[in-house]
């Protein structure tokens, strides 16, 4: 059976399970509160282990792994730093969204400032994960086209149409009911691929898992702090940064928190999350092992070459394909099923929240009487397919721009994306001052572009030291300084 035909069955089969994943799941309900808030009957460790599947997603699959061979393992104090933000999330916020009994956390924007502040909360977030999860997306497309379509002279543009008729097809009457247990059958795919490829690597080589950490320890490949000040990637600033990341990119992420919503209580909530956050240290564990493997077989294998772009630099997200693909069978049939995973769990819950933040955000679903529930679902379904387009433009037109680790340019989004919400909510929750409402979308704009100019010219501007991760915390720091600017005091 050759390459291409291993693929196409893989992904038939893997999208064939997430339909009937999607039968039995929908099957009973079909409702808005079904497609918005899983009824809110979601079991929450079901919901805490779909979660790490839709926080890891293609980036890390390949990124991560990549990653080792020009950042050692330097990647786990941001994780740690995820630690403290989950449990942020876990006592501050969940508490905050169960009792305003929220659908789309940016209401609270409006309760606590006003409608712009709330439209301005949910276009930063519609822009985010636009381009954040499109972005995810684009690199699994990209690479099954590289192995699959790019021979059969088929152009780039249609196995990103296919994927996202398929994700569209599949969340269209279950919403987010049905990406929270799709979202389980993705997180067990992209585990078990990263671990059996570890274990078949280390099977061919002859080697043990010590071995191989000792092995790569001395190639200086396992190296976890960077203590460099100066660096990005210094350690203090990776912890900081990963705390705040985490409470921007998951507890003010509408695609991540609704998912929490459809818990039966808040207490139920707060163990998912708690529970999440310690699980994610472990799976990323296996990662970043999966990328020494990958380096060591390179490294070890006669004839390999590590994939190089035209300045001749190692391209980090290229290293776990092409491996996969030089080994074949069994791992390459892992790494496909991992990829595939990841296609999908990077945009079904995303196309949900999105439809959600513009039906509650910009349509107010919640009170408006006027609208009877068959026009609410019309409308919805008319939502959910508008969004799937922009997110297929925005993969196809990446395209030309794909030079750098995805992972790299992920974070660099969130850092301009999600620091104005960092601010918003940081100056809702700590001061008892109201904002001049219409002017907030002001404050929201100039922030970013003021952390661009600044990221450009930090070397220049503070003897050596480059701003890293931590333009997201920046980012937010300047919104709420715009804020107060603009802030007058609230009669009691």
């Amino acid at each position: 059976m050759s390459t291409k035909t291993i693929i196409l069955l893989c992904f038939i089969l893997y999208t064939a399970l997430l339909f009937f994943v999607m039968w039995l799941s929908s099957r009973r309900s079909s409702g808005n509160d079904a497609f918005f808030r899983g009824n809110r009957k979601s079991p929450w460790p079901v919901v805490a282990y779909g979660m790490l599947g839709a926080s890891l997603s293609g980036v890390t699959f390949m990124s991560v792994p990549g990653g080792v061979y020009h950042g050692a393992f330097t990647y786990m104090p941001l994780v740690f730093g995820y630690v403290i933000g989950y449990f942020v999330i876990a006592f501050l916020l969940l508490p905050l969204y169960y009792r305003l009994n929220l659908t789309s956390i940016y209401s609270y924007l409006e309760q606590r400032f006003g409608g712009t502040s709330e439209r301005t909360g949910a276009i930063f977030f519609i822009l985010s994960r636009l381009l954040g999860s499109a972005l995810r997306m684009y690199l699994v497309v990209f690479v099954l086209y590289e192995l699959v379509f790019c021979s059969w002279g088929i152009p780039f543009w249609v196995p990103a149409v296919v994927f996202i008729a398929l994700i569209l097809l599949y969340t269209f009457r279950g919403g987010i009911k049905t990406v929270v247990w799709t979202d389980t059958l993705q997180t067990t795919f992209l585990l078990l691929a990263a671990i059996a490829t570890v274990i078949v690597i280390l099977k061919n080589l002859d080697i043990s898992i010590p071995e191989l950490l000792v092995a790569s320890s001395d190639e200086g490949y396992t190296r976890i702090f960077e203590t460099d000040f100066n660096h990005p990637k210094y350690y203090w600033k990776q912890i900081i940064s990963g705390a705040f990341i985490t409470i921007a990119m998951t507890g003010l992420d509408q695609d991540m928190m609704q998912k929490n919503l459809t818990c039966k209580s808040l207490r139920d909530a707060q163990k998912n999350v708690i529970t999440s956050s310690f699980l994610f240290i472990v799976v990323n564990i296996i990662f970043l092992t999966l990328g020494a493997a990958l380096i060591y077989y390179g490294m070890h294998t006669p004839g390999f070459e590590f994939p190089v772009n035209a300045d001749g630099v190692v391209v980090g997200d290229k290293i776990y394909p092409l491996i996969a693909q030089s080994m074949g069978g069994f791992v390459l049939i892992c790494f496909i099923l991992g990829m595939i995973a990841a296609g999908y769990s990077s945009a079904d819950g995303t196309l949900t929240a999105l439809t959600a933040t513009f039906c509650f955000d910009f349509l107010h679903f919640d009170r408006r009487d006027d609208l009877d529930e068959q026009r609410k679902v019309r409308i919805r379904k008319m939502t959910h397919v508008g969004f799937a387009l922009l997110y297929l433009l925005v993969i196809i037109a990446f395209r030309p721009f794909h030079n750098d680790s995805l992972i790299n340019i992920l974070f660099d989004i969130a850092g301009y994306t999600y620091g104005p919400l960092l601010g918003l909510y940081a100056f809702g929750l700590f001061t008892k001052r109201g904002v001049r409402d219409r002017l907030v979308p002001i404050v929201a704009i100039l922030s970013p572009v003021l952390c661009y100019l600044l990221k450009i010219y930090s070397a220049q501007l503070f003897n050596g030291y480059q701003l890293g991760f931590e333009l997201l915390i920046l980012n937010g720091v300047l919104t709420f300084a715009g804020l107060m600017l603009i802030s007058k005091k609230v009669k009691v």
